[in-house]
């Protein structure tokens, strides 16, 4: 998509955030298919094959309560943590090989 004009960019980006925005999975699977056909119209059609083919794993986080929600569909979680060990194991350096 690098050859796509910045407003068109923009376009698809808030596209592809009103799927995740959808009250319920149904409804986000609805808009899902409005944006595949919105991106196949604006011949994006790499684009839509890719919304087609991961959205269902991107939706997975609407099975639980609605609650949880914005703490599990991103990874914000996940990358702290891995931050977390990088800055922990630089100090160590070498890990002691048990011996």
């Amino acid at each position: 998509m690098s050859s796509v004009p910045r407003n068109r960019l923009r376009e698809v980006t808030m596209m592809l955030k009103a799927i995740h925005a959808q009250e319920s999975k149904d409804a986000a699977r609805r808009k899902a298919r409005e944006v595949v056909e919105r991106l196949h119209a604006m011949k994006l059609h790499e684009a839509a094959k890719k919304v087609e083919q991961g959205i269902e794993e991107t939706l997975t986080y609407m099975d639980f309560p609605s609650q949880h929600w914005l703490k599990i569909r991103t990874n914000n979680v996940i990358e702290r943590m891995n931050r977390e060990i990088r800055r922990r194991t630089r100090v160590v350096g070498a890990f002691p090989d048990g011996k």
